[in-house]
């Protein structure tokens, strides 16, 4: 099998220990730069050059994509993708994951734990989002920040206010965040393969420092997490669409409260940490997975006019609920249930015998109008805050 390491820096701990991993692995295996690769597209032959040289057959890659080179990283990334390489991490979710606002806007839908959080740009909505996070102190961060950089502790609203001014006249964009004081100068870094948490540490600031990052001096210690934080780490990965992330997350009173899904998570702190292998385990899982891939069905067939992937709900007015998934209907309108979600659980292919209850959502594909015809009129948005209101006080609960 041959692998690639798409990376700019050759000497950084990271790509050293997944290059011994694949050799010891028996791969054979390159370093890509990405800045070094040109993108050659031709009808029906899309390829890549590297260093004026042909990349040839690659099995798979593992990207370790910076911040600096997102736009050109991603486009060879998306390169490797339709030349059916197997990319441990795909473009869109190192892009999905790298914008801080993109992530937790994705994330907010999902009945998972992450700080009140505010983008504004009008200095007259500053104040009124500081208040709706919760009112000082409060956190203020770059969206392009990394390691700790441009993460602000601003003890006061107006101390806030003014942080928030200055950067955004600097043509910054900022996040407003609730300051979750229990967590102060703590937080969890999960290292996510696959559907599993490999290695876990609690980063520890020292001295004044609130911020954590083993970068910013903060000390790491091995922990075992308890299944709440471990299946909220896998799950924020998933949705994201990353196989390998670093997940970090706040101590909160209610729970894990995500700050940062990372989808070039360092090696180093948490394989000093833990004393585990996990550049191995990123390498065994390449090799478990590389010949099948998850695919992006649009881009291989085309599907039939009048079918899709749609979501359906089980409210009061579906008159769904209380009906086994044999006796809705579903099955005999040419619509298959690929997975229901309930209280947080995601079942794949739910047996038909299963009973629907209210609150249920179920992910089908197959005829869009006979899905159209199970689904309520939409609530006024007034009804819709209720429901977000209930819904919230049950997550909380």
């Amino acid at each position: 099998m041959k692998i690639g390491i798409l990376s700019r820096a050759p000497n950084s701990y990271s790509t050293r220990r997944l290059v011994q991993a694949a050799e010891k692995a028996g791969l054979e295996v390159r370093r890509l730069d990405v800045l070094d690769c040109a993108v050659s597209l031709e009808e029906g032959f899309p390829d890549l050059y590297h260093r004026g040289q042909p990349v040839g057959e690659l099995d798979a890659v593992v990207p370790r994509i910076g911040a600096s080179v997102t736009f050109y990283g991603t486009a060879v990334l998306r390169q490797l993708e339709q030349m059916d390489v197997f990319c441990v991490n795909s473009a869109t979710a190192i892009i999905n994951s790298r914008d801080k606002l993109r992530s937790l806007q994705i994330l907010s839908r999902h009945h998972l734990g992450i700080p009140p959080t505010e983008f504004v740009r009008r200095k007259q909505d500053v104040m009124p989002a500081i208040e709706r996070v919760g009112g000082a102190p409060v956190i203020i961060k770059l969206l392009e920040g990394t390691q700790g950089v441009g993460v602000i502790l601003a003890d006061t609203e107006s101390v806030a206010a003014a942080i928030i001014e200055t950067l955004q006249s600097t043509r910054q964009n900022v996040l407003i965040q609730k300051f979750v004081a229990e967590s102060r100068g703590r937080d969890v870094r999960a290292f996510v393969i696959g559907d599993r948490v490999v290695g876990a540490m609690r980063r520890v600031a020292q001295g004044q420092e609130f911020r954590s990052n083993v970068h910013r001096g903060g000390k790491a210690e091995s922990i075992e997490l308890d299944d709440h934080y471990a299946e909220t780490a896998v799950r924020a990965s998933q949705i994201l669409g990353l196989r390998v992330a670093g997940v970090d997350m706040l101590e909160g009173a209610d729970g894990p409260q995500i700050t940062e899904v990372n989808s070039s998570p360092g090696l180093e702190g948490i394989e000093s940490a833990t004393g585990k292998d996990i550049a191995g385990a990123v390498i065994d899982y390449v090799r478990e997975n590389v010949d099948f891939p998850e695919l992006d069905i649009r881009q291989r067939l085309t599907i039939s006019r009048g079918y899709g992937v749609a979501e359906l709900p089980i409210g009061e007015l579906t008159a769904l609920a209380g009906k086994s998934i044999a006796e809705c209907g579903l099955r005999e309108g040419d619509v298959q249930i690929l997975t229901l979600f309930r209280d947080g659980k995601a079942i794949q292919n739910p047996r038909s015998s299963r009973v629907l209850e209210l609150g249920d959502r179920l992910l089908c594909f197959g005829k869009l109008e006979v899905m159209r015809s199970f689904l309520p009129d939409r609530k006024p948005p007034r009804v819709r805050k209720l429901r977000r209101a209930e819904s919230r006080s049950r997550a909380s609960s």
